[in-house]
């Protein structure tokens, strides 16, 4: 109750949809909505399930995490899978990660036990720029993903709000000496690489 009147609650809510792939001869499956933070297994054995109704060949999961990487440069992408010669075929760069895991893990791990050969690509974004969105990041997923699904993605729009993205995000920079001379080491290490 707030000021004597009851509140109305707000459950998390997700969509399938489908959608035809151009120059694919397979459609896609897309669910677009928040993870559960209660009862993953839950979630994601019906993630799982409705995909094998749907006779889904692969599922790919995209996400982002924090890392020290400069906004200045193309977001690194990463990657699980459910079986690890999946991430060999497909030419992905395998994660190195052990610790804790989330959603996706869980789904990851429930699609390996259906039987559904399953992917997850992770864009590393600057932990010094971590509350706004990155389209630099969702930019390097959406390639990515056209990569492994071997299509071409339209990304002009991505392309020019990860211009605009780094232009604001250099300005906001270059106004904290010590911040400026952080990303100029990272994009140091970042051209070693």
């Amino acid at each position: 109750h707030r000021g004597g009147f009851a509140r109305k609650l707000e459950w998390p809510e997700g969509w399938f949809y489908h959608a035809p792939s151009p120059g694919l001869d397979r459609d896609a499956v897309i669910r677009l909505g928040v993870g559960p933070n209660l009862r993953g297994r839950t979630f994601a054995g019906l993630v799982s399930g409705r995909a094998r109704e749907l006779g889904v060949e692969l599922v790919v999961t995209l996400g982002s995490l924090l890392a020290d990487v400069p906004h200045t440069r193309a977001a690194p992408v990463t990657a699980a899978a459910s079986d690890p010669d999946l991430v060999e075929q497909l030419g992905l760069e395998p994660s190195r990660y052990e610790g804790p895991t989330g959603i996706v893990g869980v789904l990851l791990d429930a699609c390996r036990r259906a039987g559904l050969p399953s992917v997850s690509l992770w864009a590393a974004v600057p932990h010094y720029v971590s509350l706004a969105p990155s389209p630099r990041a969702a930019l390097a997923l959406c390639r990515r993903l056209g990569d492994l699904l071997g299509t071409e993605i339209e990304l002009d729009e991505l392309e020019q709000a990860s211009s605009e993205y780094s232009e604001q995000v250099s300005e906001a920079v270059s106004a904290d000496a010590e911040t400026a001379a952080y990303v100029e080491e990272l994009e140091r290490r970042a051209d070693m690489l």
